[in-house]
């Protein structure tokens, strides 16, 4: 049975990057979540591949809710035309708040920021803190090099091939959100056993 999604989580830059298929993208995906009723969750910035998903979700018709700190809402622009946008004081409660509205997380290309997002949500999934599932979208390959870290962090026996498994990979927008519903989490291990250390 297909989960269902009232809400998804988008981690991704505050710039738009260099190549014009991370813009596109975003764009698509945003569109596909207002057509499919599904709304948005994300960082709150108007800039770079925020403001991208942000306006194609609003265009759309869609729900657009941002969690912005207060120190950030001048430098990521805080989008003042959102459907519901929350400022907070600290980046735990940024992260805490977005967390809580969201039924899945989706990664779009970003920096370490994003990159932070991703790996926390993805350590509380390890953790059995949430049951939620995690995507990445790895547009025209942007994270290859990060799929490399954690076969190899495998490989090296510092990750387990089930946690590694919490994370789905898409190539774009159109897998994203079906891949979301379908994705069954794997059973979670405990993270060290007695004959580990």
């Amino acid at each position: 049975m297909a989960r269902a999604l009232r809400r998804v989580c988008v981690f991704c830059g505050s710039k738009a990057g260099v190549d014009p298929s991370f813009r596109r993208v975003a764009t698509e995906l945003g569109e596909r979540l207002a057509a499919e009723r599904v709304g948005l969750v994300f960082g709150g910035g108007s800039v770079g591949l925020m403001g991208v998903i942000a306006d194609a979700v609003l265009a759309g018709g869609g729900e657009a809710i941002g969690v912005i700190t207060e120190r950030l809402a001048a430098p990521e622009i805080a989008h003042r035309s959102l459907t519901d946008l929350r400022v907070v004081r600290t980046m735990h409660e940024r992260k805490a708040l977005m967390s809580e509205l969201s039924d899945a997380f989706l990664a779009l290309p970003g920096g370490i920021g994003t990159f932070e997002e991703l790996f926390e949500v993805l350590t509380w999934a390890q953790l059995g803190i949430h049951a939620k599932p995690i995507g990445l979208v790895n547009v025209s390959g942007y994270y290859d090099p990060l799929i490399a870290l954690l076969e190899h962090a495998v490989e090296q026996g510092f990750f387990r091939g089930t946690h590694r498994d919490l994370m789905l990979v898409v190539p774009g927008s159109e897998e994203a959100l079906p891949a979301l519903r379908a994705h069954r989490l794997p059973k979670i291990e405990p993270l060290v056993s007695p004959t580990e250390s």
